[in-house]
Parts: C-alpha cells; structure tokens; sequence
C-alpha cells in the first residue's frame, strides 16, 4: 500500500491506500481501534486489496498521527473527509472497529452523499438513549485505572482482553509495542472522554450492518450492539468463537460478512 499524508484539523495524519487495475467495485475505508493503528486491519487488506480501492490510517493521537491538538471525533471526520477528497472518492464503504466506529458514524452523519454502507464491526453506537449516567462516569475513570498496571500487565491484559487467538494477542502487542505507558493511557483517557462529551443523535442514512464476537468481554459493547440493533432494526450478525478483534480471530468469518454486505447495498 501507498502511504500518504493530508493536512488534518489538529496535526499531519498518515493514511496508506492501494488501489487494483479494476476500480469498479468501489472503496472501503478501515478504521482502527483504540490504543491500535492502521495494521489492524492487514487480515482484510490481504483478502480484498485485489478488487477493492482500500484505505486504512492511523487515526489522530494514533501511530504515525501523532502528535495531534485539539482531538475530537467531529474533527477526525472532517480529517477523513480531506482523505477522501484527496483521493478523488465519490462514495466509499466504512468499517470501523471499536472506537473506530465513532469516527465512521460522525463521517456518516456529516457526508451521507459519501457513504455507501457502514459495517459497525464490534463498536457502539452514539445516541443518548443507549448510555447512562454511570456508563459515562465509567469512562471518565479509565485512566485512573488503567495507572494503576505495571507497564507490562497493562499491554498484556489489554491484548489478553480482546483476542481469542494467538494471532490477535501477538498484534495487538506488537502494535502497543511502538506507544509508551503514557501514550496508551493519554490515548484512553483522551477518546472515551470525548466521546461522553460529543455523544448525541446523530442521522445515519446508510445501510449498517453490526458485527459483534460472540466472546466479546470489552465494557458493554454486547449490551449495546444488542440494543443498537433492537431500536434501529439494522441487521446484527455475530461472530463465533471472536473476542472485541473479531477481524482478528475470525478473519475469514468477518471478511466474508463484510464482502456480501457491501454486494448487497450496490
């Protein structure tokens, strides 16, 4: 893949892209998890790079996009955005994973005419009706927690968390391997603080299809995938044998979901 840069909101932001001899299908954008980057996605990269324009990047205050002022959700939208244009896409298909989602959802909301589909792939959504009081509380204490690890317990119960599957585990610590103790929890503290602060309604006129690992331990995102599904009526499909990186443990199962659901919105 081709790395490249856009000017973002708050700082430099590195995406890389490749694209077949045939563009025909259309474009999918993938983006990452928290405390992640864009190698998250390679198990998908490898399986749809020969017929699909694919763009994956590191999300501000990730990977290479850093350093980053000024983070919000809203603002990491308008980044993608400049990805797109840059590029000359007219429409393109968004997975997000976990906190990926929220970037997706935002992009969704304020560019509808750019957004084919989104696969909601084991995220949350924003809406008030889904988070109480206490969740939110809840997120505002995750970096007072997550200081209380020692440095390696922190990224190996991180990585532990999340996976089923050698393969996922061994990512998910070579990715924390490039960021400090301080850089994880700042990453923590700095998205799910936003988001409690920018979450609210928000207008998705796409087709969505939810993914969620049945073994998916991380907070409540089963709780919520499940409601997210229940009020929207958007279709959800679980993963079998898939923690929170279900792309990871499963890649052929998500692969697959994602190929037929961007098949059948054309």
């Amino acid at each position: 893949m081709e790395h490249k840069t856009v000017s973002g909101v708050g700082g430099e932001v590195h995406y890389w892209i490749s694209k077949p001899e045939d563009v025909s299908k259309g474009a999918i954008v993938f983006t990452h998890g928290l405390t992640a980057n864009h190698t998250m996605f390679e198990k998908q990269i490898e399986y749809f790079q020969d017929e699909y324009t694919l763009i994956t990047w590191d999300v501000p205050l990730h990977g290479q996009s850093i350093p980053y002022e000024n983070f919000s959700y809203e603002n990491t939208a308008i980044d993608l955005n400049k990805i797109v244009e840059q590029e000359n896409l007219e429409k393109v298909c968004l997975v997000g994973m976990s906190m990926g989602g929220y970037p997706s959802q935002v992009f969704a909301h304020l560019y509808p005419e750019k957004v084919q589909c989104f696969i909601a792939l084991d995220t949350t959504p924003f809406g008030t009706e889904y988070y109480s009081q206490s969740d939110l509380w809840w997120l505002s204490k995750v970096k007072t927690m997550a200081k209380m690890f020692t440095d390696k317990t922190l990224r190996k119960s991180m990585a532990k968390s999340i996976s089923t599957t050698d393969y996922s585990y061994n990512k998910m610590i070579e990715i924390l391997a490039s960021s400090s103790k301080e850089q994880i929890i700042e990453q923590m503290d700095v998205a799910y603080g936003k988001f409690a602060q920018e979450n609210k309604d928000l207008d998705i006129s796409c087709p969505v299809l939810i993914l969620l690992g049945d073994k998916d331990k991380t907070g409540k995102v089963k709780q919520y995938c499940i409601k997210w599904a229940e009020k929207t009526g958007y279709p959800l499909h679980i993963i079998k044998g898939a923690a929170h990186f279900s792309n990871g443990d499963k890649p052929e199962e998500v692969n697959a979901e994602i190929e037929q659901f961007i098949g059948s919105v054309k």
